[in-house]
């Protein structure tokens, strides 16, 4: 690693983030810091490019520290977690993660440095390589009843708006988590969903077939439940649709 760690930090709160990016440029170990306001925004700079690690908080609006990490400790290759926070009741969790440390605010210069030689070592070589970009929107974690189980992308046939959540309609059932359709339509465009509705974005490999509903209206037809179709989507879903039949991956089996 003779070029230094390529670090992620991540906090919603600008002065947190700020002192943690100061601390962390002025460590000789670390070549590169980059910032992320929240943890939506650091998925989306994960999935774009390499960092040896992510120091990162963990009370965080939509995703929180825990559930980001939780999605990175399940990649093939995931970047070296550090928590900073300022509460000491999840270290147990965070530890069970896989985190290599548990920084308390305020960071002590000191305390980071020996934080950044547990990096160090778990990094190894690996800073000198670039990896394939993490798919970390392939799972989402969605929480009921005190449990937190994550749904894979590829058993959602469609998602429903609902506020600032949105609704995962699977065969087994329909899961709710905390993201605006707008923000998942972004990570999710270029893997076989579109959006066929202001409402609605829909796997277009789940579609069985295409109905008129009563009012003369196009519904697309799932195993999980019909899909409205705005007119203004129609088109673009048709040819989605031709497309994907003379490719012949359209109906049960062909899921990603």
């Amino acid at each position: 690693m003779t070029n230094g760690l390529r670090v992620l930090a991540v906090d919603d709160v600008p002065p947190a983030l700020d002192e943690l990016c100061s601390l962390l440029r002025e460590a000789p170990e670390v070549a590169e810091v980059v910032a992320a306001g929240d943890a939506l925004n650091a998925l989306k700079l994960l999935q774009g490019s390499h960092f040896d690690a992510v120091f990162l908080d963990i009370s965080m609006p939509g995703l929180d520290g825990l559930e980001l990490a939780s999605l990175l400790a399940r990649l093939n290759e995931p970047p070296v977690i550090v928590f900073v926070t300022a509460h000491d009741g999840h270290a147990v969790t965070a530890y069970g993660i896989g985190a290599v440390d548990y920084l308390l605010k305020p960071v002590r210069a000191e305390r980071l440095s020996a934080a950044l030689s547990k990096v160090v070592r778990m990094a190894g070589n690996q800073a000198e390589e670039q990896k394939p970009a993490p798919d970390a929107m392939s799972a989402l974690p969605v929480e009921s009843g005190g449990r937190t189980r994550y749904v894979r992308r590829d058993e959602v046939q469609f998602v429903e708006a609902h506020g600032d959540y949105v609704r995962l309609h699977t065969k087994s059932g329909v899961h709710v988590t905390r993201m605006p359709i707008s923000r998942l339509e972004e990570y999710w465009e270029g893997t076989g969903f579109t959006r066929v509705h202001r409402g609605f974005l829909l796997a277009v490999d789940a579609v069985l077939e295409l109905r008129s509903d009563t009012t003369g209206g196009l519904l697309a037809h799932t195993e999980a439940g019909d899909v409205p179709v705005s007119r203004r989507h129609a088109r673009d879903l048709r040819d989605r649709l031709l497309a994907a039949a003379q490719r012949g991956e359209l109906g049960p089996g062909n899921r990603r």
